[in-house]
């Protein structure tokens, strides 16, 4: 099989804007809290986080997620209130300030918070929690929106004990699809559906690498998938395992080179769009991906 199969072929709709999927399309992480594990309080200010937007859209991101909650592993809960004065803002900024071209992701769980980043021109509901809190499903079926269904078990303070598979890829997917048969029969249209296999969620070392290897398993749920592994846990776990010293251990921002890899090999198994903090390495990546690929079509 050629390293360079196409990508499948999807579309989603928002706001009267179609996003082709069967193109690689980068997804620029902006956290906006102040305890994120890689870039916690970097970027909760508007102007720092508008400028950090910037930056990412000029490298080449064509989604900005933008988050005002931690879901790192024993993340302190964060209000309603609080969540919103973080993500709002800084959605109406970069509206206002960089346009309408830019999709804008929340990542959030709070049917709250989107509905009040939708009204500030949100374009899509990034929920690690796939829509299973009070009313998010009702909600994303009434705002008609593009929603990211991503695995996990639990929730991010429960989430590591509940790491126990079969066999991790047909589970996986099994869930997956048994969320995504719940919410479209409260009425959230498939066609408005994307998947996250939900690495670094209930996972653990083994289970990210049978996840990694066989990721292409997943097409057959018939859905886009995203892909999101920057500088978390089990990229610091190869590197420990490589053996080298000089690698063996690294801060999370050390980790983007090991990321990219990661990405590319998403892509070559059909994820659409590639979840990163370093849009700028990432898009180097997906330049040489993208070429060779239209070359091994001719």
């Amino acid at each position: 099989m050629s390293l360079f199969q196409p990508l499948p072929i999807y579309t989603v709709s928002s706001r009267e804007k179609t996003l082709d999927l069967s193109q690689p399309h980068i997804m620029g992480i902006l956290n906006v809290t102040p305890d994120s594990f890689s870039d916690g309080g970097q970027f909760n200010a508007i102007d720092s986080a508008l400028a950090h937007a910037k930056e990412m859209i000029e490298a080449g991101a064509t989604i900005i997620d933008i988050g005002g909650e931690s879901t790192r592993p024993n993340a302190d809960a964060v209000a309603t209130t609080e969540e919103m004065q973080r993500v709002v803002p800084v959605v109406k900024a970069i509206r206002q300030q960089l346009g309408n071209t830019v999709w804008l992701s929340i990542d959030t769980s709070n049917p709250t918070v989107m509905q009040a980043a939708f009204e500030a021109g949100a374009d899509i509901w990034n929920d690690v929690r796939a829509l299973k809190r009070e009313g998010a499903a009702a909600l994303a079926t009434e705002l008609d929106i593009p929603v990211m269904l991503m695995h996990m078990r639990g929730e991010p303070t429960t989430m590591n004990n509940l790491a126990r598979y079969d066999d991790v890829i047909a589970d996986v997917k099994a869930e997956l699809s048994a969320r995504i048969d719940e919410v479209t029969s409260v009425g959230v249209k498939r066609e408005k559906i994307m998947i996250d296999p939900g690495f670094g969620f209930a996972k653990n070392y083994e289970h990210h690498c049978a996840l990694l290897s066989q990721l292409g398993e997943l097409q057959s749920l018939g859905l886009p998938m995203m892909f999101g592994i920057s500088r978390k846990r089990f990229l610091a776990e190869v590197l420990t395992k490589s053996g080298v010293e000089a690698v063996a251990t690294t801060e999370a921002v050390e980790r983007d080179t090991v990321g990219v890899a990661a990405g590319i090999f998403a892509l070559q198994q059909g994820a659409s769009i590639i979840r990163t903090h370093n849009v700028a390495m990432m898009q180097q990546a997906v330049a040489l991906w993208h070429q060779l690929s239209a070359y091994n079509q001719h």
